[in-house]
């Protein structure tokens, strides 16, 4: 039962360690490498691996430099370590770069064309203000105007208003004094106008 035991950890250790020692690598941006039998060039050539193909890192000779790798096509082979890159290669990587250059674009001409609607509407709006404010100006001047023209046509009315007040003073000063001065000549001259009774010698009447 120990037996067992021990040969189950043992091979969770294997099957561990080689998933482990298994990263994701991608072959580098030339045009493409050779893939061999063995970890140097002295093996045969078993193909070739495009640029930028993903490929699994099985294990790594650093004294021959070269590293064993599965394809996506199953194969399992010996490349170049420096062949092997831990980023997506440029030719993957590029259509995906213009894909977001193009929406980062079109996502700023969204931003400007908004910006210029913002900026013209704030211009309009503010143009519209601006010509309220002068349409009140000249409403407030003309306003002005009529009050101090109204101002001034009720000074002179009452300027007339007085003059006429004195007017009438002097007209009913002068009705007065010529009813008095009348009266007073009637006094006057009535006692000559009335004749005058004869007196007797004897002093009767």
């Amino acid at each position: 039962m120990k037996h067992l035991i021990s040969i189950v950890l043992l091979v969770c250790a294997v099957v561990s360690g080689q998933a482990q020692a298994e990263q994701v690598r991608y072959i580098s941006d030339d045009l493409f490498t050779y893939m061999h039998r063995g970890p140097s060039t002295q093996y045969r050539i078993m193909g070739s691996v495009n640029a930028g193909t993903k490929v699994t890192l099985l294990e790594t000779n650093k004294e021959t430099g070269y590293s064993r790798i599965k394809d996506d096509r199953g194969r399992t082979g010996w490349v170049k370590t420096d062949y092997l890159s831990g980023q997506v290669g440029l030719k993957t990587r590029f259509p995906v770069l213009q894909k977001e250059l193009a929406e980062v674009k079109e996502a700023l001409a969204h931003a400007k064309e908004s910006e210029e609607a913002k900026t013209a509407g704030l211009q309009n709006s503010l143009k519209m203000r601006n010509e309220q404010i002068t349409e009140l100006e000249t409403q407030n001047s003309q306003l002005n105007e009529q009050l101090m023209s109204s101002q001034a046509e009720i000074r002179e009315l009452r300027a007339k208003l007085d003059t006429q007040k004195d007017d009438l003073l002097m007209k009913w000063f002068t009705y007065g004094g010529m009813v008095a001065g009348g009266g007073l000549l009637f006094g006057l001259v009535l006692p000559h106008l009335i004749p005058r009774r004869r007196r007797r010698n004897n002093g009767w009447a």
